[in-house]
């Protein structure tokens, strides 16, 4: 339980300084940049947090053991997974973030618990209560009452309310997958998440960023007259890969409903860490306040099943 608190706490020390490179002047060069900006920034975040845990594993003296479950039947299972938590994701939490700000963006993808709930619903056949519904629907009306919040930097509320949905639907996706996955004892946190990161980075690099003709964008971070970007983007990579780590670990131990319920405070964090940090106030206000206290509460309590979590077992 306290991992998986702590993995909310390190994912707001991520969304805070992915906040501060989205912030930089490179993304905000030409309009061409902009549209760019939560592809380029994302591949980078991935790429690093992937090499940061090859380096973890060999450390560890791990690397042939990773290398060992690519073998294993479930492999293609986390590849899935990786996919849909990595570039679709990954790619919609970013946009969260640079088009409502670091703290109404951590708000918004913290829908998904609630969507996670949904997807199980649908294709694992889990029984959802009928207040569970109740808590899903409060929850994104907490969202969208966001968007009336006074004195808040939202630049395109509706594009950043789309990539909250795919982050939504991603992640909750992934975490049931990945929860299956983690049942074989073969398959340590890190090597899952080490796929999972590196898979992302493949698909950005290959496929996503090519299609877009944004090779060309990638460069001009290392060069530009930024010369806190990229120590910046590395710090929120490594902030990531230690909450994913942590994530992962309370997914083992205690199971998706529960996890997602602990991981989904970080937007309270990340809220925190901007008043502390850069004395950012424009969430404090009533309204605000409220919504992100209906959509932190109400998509913990749609995640889950109340027997489950407050009941006492049988002796």
């Amino acid at each position: 339980m306290i991992v998986g608190l702590l993995s909310g706490l390190t994912w707001a020390v991520e969304t805070v300084l992915m906040g501060i490179v989205l912030g930089m002047s490179p993304f905000f060069t030409t309009a061409q940049a902009m549209l760019l900006a939560p592809f380029a920034a994302t591949f980078l975040h991935d790429l690093f947090s992937a090499v940061s845990l090859f380096i973890y594993n060999g450390v560890r003296g791990k690397t042939k053991d990773f290398f060992k479950i690519l073998k294993k039947p479930g492999c293609k299972w986390l590849v899935l997974g990786a996919t849909i938590g990595g570039p679709i994701g990954m790619t919609g939490y970013t946009m969260a973030v640079n088009y409502m700000g670091a703290s109404v963006g951590s708000v918004a993808t913290a829908v998904y618990p609630a969507i996670g709930t949904v997807l199980a619903f649908l294709f694992l056949k889990e029984k959802v209560k009928w207040y569970q519904w109740v808590f899903l629907f409060l929850t994104l009306l907490g969202v969208y009452g966001l968007s009336y919040s006074p004195d808040l930097n939202v630049t395109n509320f509706w594009l950043g309310l789309l990539g909250a949905f795919m982050c939504a639907f991603g992640w909750g996706t992934s975490t049931v997958i990945l929860a299956k996955c983690l049942k074989d004892p073969d398959m340590d946190e890190s090597f899952v998440l080490t796929l999972r990161q590196s898979v992302s980075a493949l698909v950005y690099g290959v496929i996503i960023l090519p299609v877009l003709g944004a090779w060309k964008f990638i460069p001009t971070l290392f060069t530009v007259k930024e010369p806190l970007l990229i120590p910046v983007l590395i710090g929120s990579a490594l902030a990531a890969t230690v909450s994913y780590l942590m994530y992962y670990v309370s997914l083992d131990k205690i199971g998706a409903a529960k996890t997602m319920a602990l991981n989904v405070t970080y937007p309270a964090w990340a809220i925190i860490l901007t008043v502390i940090f850069f004395g950012d106030t424009s969430m404090l206000n009533p309204l605000s306040i409220l919504c992100t206290l209906v959509v932190v509460v109400c998509g913990v309590l749609a995640a889950c099943d109340m027997k489950q979590l407050f009941g006492r077992k049988k002796q």
